[in-house]
Order: structure tokens, then sequence, then C-alpha cells
């Protein structure tokens, strides 16, 4: 037997297009199993078929009222439906995430498994495949359903045959990036209208609404868990925040996208991604549970605010670091 050690493995470097197109390739996974989400909560708790402000606050968290009522004259489920599953003009529908999650995993062919691939073709031409017909009162909810176990069995799929090197890195952000974002969204639109009526006493109609809050999150059962007596605006904003236990938690996202560009630094010697680390670590010094308890009385939306515009800042330089600013 020789004594001669055999050589380290080659380090391959992920080229720049290939790094970007996994961020979003995630990130739309992501999208569509948050829409879906949303959208089957809010039709199943909205009190009637007209209930307007329901539907209107999934808008408010996209940021969409603008494009909404340029194709609809008012919001609900018909409507919202419409926009955010069937429509392919919309930049925000799932036909849209869709249909981009598809092209960025074209260009990736030869990084992700057959088995990636061959779900996502799947699971976007079901997407294709949808009519008026299916968002009918009868049929919401399976097709909501439908939506919710592509992305998860896409999920479940990659986490079982993906290559854990550079280019599992970069999807792994983009699926933190993409949560803390939402969880911020939906934080932000829901947790101001609810948290003055809880103090107001209006606790039988406030118990569905924190309910559906929770479940638009898929935190429902996680936060009676921790929380069985039921339901505090503090405790429910500290659980969405910093509670690193729960999956979507801004808190164990950011650590998570801590870890992962650590990784692509030190283990794949990358260079880029400084910047990004250091937004990062500021993130993290502003989101403690003191923070969260101060804000809650009215200074919460801004802070959320802020959030927002830091996480969308944290993918630019994450793109300009290591993607070459493409």
């Amino acid at each position: 037997m020789s004594d001669i050690e055999p050589p380290p493995p080659r380090v391959h470097h992920l080229i720049a297009r290939h790094a970007e197109s996994t961020l979003w390739l995630a990130r739309y996974i992501e999208r569509v199993e948050n829409l879906a989400r949303l959208l089957d909560v809010t039709n199943t708790f909205a009190r009637d078929a007209d209930d307007t402000r329901n539907w209107l606050s999934i808008l408010r968290i996209n940021g969409d009222q603008v494009e909404f009522y340029k194709r609809h004259q008012e919001a609900n489920q018909v409507t919202v439906a419409d926009f955010y599953i069937l429509d392919a003009d919309n930049p925000t529908s799932v036909q849209t995430a869709m249909a981009a999650a598809r092209e960025n995993a074209r260009t990736l062919r030869a990084l992700i498994s057959t088995e990636m691939w061959l779900q996502i073709n799947v699971f976007y031409s079901r997407i294709k495949a949808l009519s008026a017909a299916d968002l009918t009162a009868d049929h919401f909810t399976n097709v909501c359903a439908m939506l919710k176990e592509g992305a998860q069995a896409h999920n479940g799929i990659t986490e079982g045959t993906f290559y854990r090197d550079q280019a599992w890195h970069f999807y792994m952000l983009g699926r933190y990036l993409e949560r803390a974002d939402q969880t911020t969204r939906l934080l932000d639109t829901r947790f101001h209208a609810l948290a003055p009526r809880m103090s107001a006493g209006d606790g039988e109609v406030d118990a569905g609404q924190w309910n559906s809050l929770l479940r638009a999150a898929a935190g429902y059962h996680a936060y009676r868990r921790e929380h069985p007596s039921g339901y505090r605006p503090r405790e429910v904003a500290g659980f969405l925040l910093v509670n690193t236990a729960f999956p979507r938690s801004v808190g164990l996202n950011l650590a998570q996208l801590e870890w992962h560009l650590t990784q692509l630094r030190t283990r794949y010697a990358l260079r880029g991604g400084a910047k990004a680390l250091e937004r990062v670590d500021t993130l993290n010094g502003a989101l403690t549970r003191q923070t969260v308890n101060d804000l809650v009385d009215g200074r919460l939306s801004p802070f959320l605010d802020w959030m927002q515009r830091e996480i969308a800042a944290l993918h630019a330089d994450i793109v300009e670091g290591f993607c070459g600013g493409g």
C-alpha cells in the first residue's frame, strides 16, 4: 500500500449566474407555499363571502393594492384568488412564481437532482392547468392544499437529494431570506389591527383573528405548545420574531442565514459576503425579546418596515458579494 496521501478534493466554485438562480429558485418555491397558506387561511376565517377587509390584508402584505385595482373593482375571494393564482401577468402570482422557479431550475439542470427537476415540472404543469372553475368555493381549499403540498414535496425532495455543495448553501440562503421577509410582512399587516382590539377586551373575535395570523405563518400549534393559555400581543410578536425553535421566526432564519454565509466564506474561501454578514449582525443585534416587548405598544410597525428594507438589502448584499451584482 502506498504511503502517499491522496490530494484534497478540488473545490469547484459555482459560477455567479448559477448562484443567483439557486437563490431565486428557493425564494419562488417558498413564495408559492406562503401565498397558498395565506389564501387558504383567509378563506377559512373570512366571516362571509363579502369580507373585503380580510381579503384586502393579503394585498397589503404583498404591496399589491395598486396592481390589483387595475384589474378588479372589489377584493373578495373570487377576485383575489384569480389575481394570485391564475393571473400570469401579476408578478407576485403563483403562476409567475412557479414559471420563474422552473426557468431557474432549467438553468440549474446540471446542478440540481433529477428528482428535483421532475417534481418541479409536474408541479408546474398542475399549476398551469388551473382554471377559474378550480377556484370556486367547492374547490378552493383543495387547490390551496395542492399548492402547499407541491411546495412541501419540493422541499422534502431537495432535503433528500440536493448535493451539499455551494449551490445548496445559496439555495438555503434564498429559503431563509424569503421566510424572514414573509413573516415580517404578515406580522406587520395583521398585528397592528389586532393588538388594540385585544386591549379593548374584544376577546371572542380576536381569538379567531390571532388564530388566523398564526396559521398563516404555519405556527398555530407550535405557539399553543409554548403559550397554551391564550393570545397576548407580546407573546405572539415574540414568538414570530425571536423564538429560535419556530422554523419561520425571523430570529431562526437570521441565524441560518449567518451560518450559511459563514460556510461559503470559510469552507469554500469565497471572498464576498462580508457586507451581508455585517448586515445580519446588525439585524440580530436589533432583534431581541426586550426590543419586541418595548415596541409592541405602538412602535412595532416602523421596526418591521425597517426590517423588511434590511432583508431586501441583505439579498442585494448577497448578490453583489457572491454573484457580481448581476
